[in-house]
């Protein structure tokens, strides 16, 4: 425990620190949020909602805390473990329970139906016309007429079906 204790510096205070062992702790950090990562469930790490954004959001803050000194460096990992497994566990629920999944998750806006633009969908989404548009090329759309539908995705990317032509 000694080696790990000169390596890393693990009684000393955060400015007590030196740059090696900052650097020592980067590299444990990182490793063992790489096998922590391996445990979790793939989709997160694409930050498909905001559910899974805030996760990635979380475990930053915390093991940037066991990299700087600032939070202790064992129970930083452990905390940041215990939020990749509630995560999974979220997921775990709201995959079987819709209700659930739609409350922490959100669900999609149906933006155009048949060529249609819904406003009253685009207002509460605080898409402007011109977002919409933007997004319909990006898509390779030219207008709203050649969509079949077009949804405002939890993700907050606009998926489209066009028409058949």
């Amino acid at each position: 425990m000694d080696l790990f204790e000169s390596i890393l510096g693990l009684s000393l205070q955060a400015q007590q620190l030196s740059s090696a062992q900052v650097a020592a702790r980067a590299f444990v950090v990182f490793f063992v949020l790489l096998a922590i990562m391996r445990l979790g469930k793939k989709r997160f790490l694409g930050q498909a909602t905001a559910f899974d954004a805030i996760l990635v959001i979380v475990i930053g803050s915390i093991a940037s805390r066991a990299i700087s000194g600032t939070a202790p460096f064992l129970p930083s990992l452990v905390g940041t473990a215990a939020v990749v497994a509630l995560h999974w566990v979220v997921s775990l629920l709201t995959r079987d329970m819709p209700a659930l999944g739609s409350l922490l998750k959100g669900h999609s806006n149906l933006i155009v139906h048949n060529g249609h633009v819904n406003r009253h969908e685009l207002k509460k989404a605080h898409m402007s016309r011109g977002d919409l548009d933007e997004d319909l090329r990006q898509q390779g759309v030219e207008s709203p007429t050649d969509v079949k539908v077009a949804r405002l995705e939890r993700s907050g990317k606009l998926s489209v079906i066009k028409k058949d032509q």
